[in-house]
């Protein structure tokens, strides 16, 4: 949902989009998951998390950030919003869909994993510790936030607002944390 309030924001405000990729697996491998989640769709969510994720950083790897973009929306969009089984079609039709045949390959390559392990060590210098996906790094700035977690993703000039609040902060060094409790589950789309 950020990264749709990201591009909606870039559009508004003439913003360049750096992708980089967040491994939450990488983050978490020596917590068990809870019980709750260690379930075999939740397992083949993550099996299939983690094949995408090498497809985003080989689009990077190879200076394509348009790629990384492209095949980041259409992958998202399946895992997401879809409701489609968890499996190696989601992940063929998003490659297909963002134009990036050439990249799936590596999704069952582990010669990306270092590209994956350094992606998450910058964002946890970044912005961490104690984070979570996404993260956000403005060029410039000393210091990265995690957030703004957004639901639904605003757009529009909203979008825009909410992109020069979260820049304005930013700049501010003595900036640590802002935060709401959720009351309600996450809405993917604007109601």
């Amino acid at each position: 949902m950020t990264s749709r309030w990201l591009v909606a924001a870039a559009r508004e405000r003439s913003l360049d989009i750096r992708w980089r990729t967040f491994s939450l697996a990488l983050l978490n491998k020596d917590r068990p998951l809870p019980p709750f989640l260690d379930t075999p769709e939740m397992r083949a969510k993550m099996g299939l998390a983690a094949r995408a994720l090498r497809v985003i950083d080989a689009a990077v790897t190879q200076s394509d950030n348009e790629a990384a973009g492209r095949f980041y929306t259409e992958f998202g969009t399946r895992f997401h919003e879809s409701g489609q089984p968890p499996d190696d079609g989601m992940l063929d039709a998003a490659v297909e869909a963002a134009g990036v045949s050439d990249l799936v390959g590596s999704a069952d390559s582990s010669r990306l994993d270092t590209a994956a392990a350094e992606s998450l060590a910058e964002a946890l210098r970044l912005a961490g510790p104690d984070i979570g996906s996404p993260v956000l790094h403005l060029n410039g700035a000393q210091r990265g936030t995690f957030g703004p977690i957004v639901s639904p993703p605003p757009a529009g000039e909203e979008a825009g607002r909410l992109w020069d609040v979260v820049a304005g902060l930013s700049e501010i060094g003595s900036f640590y944390e802002l935060k709401r409790g959720r009351t309600d589950p996450p809405q993917l789309r604007p109601g």
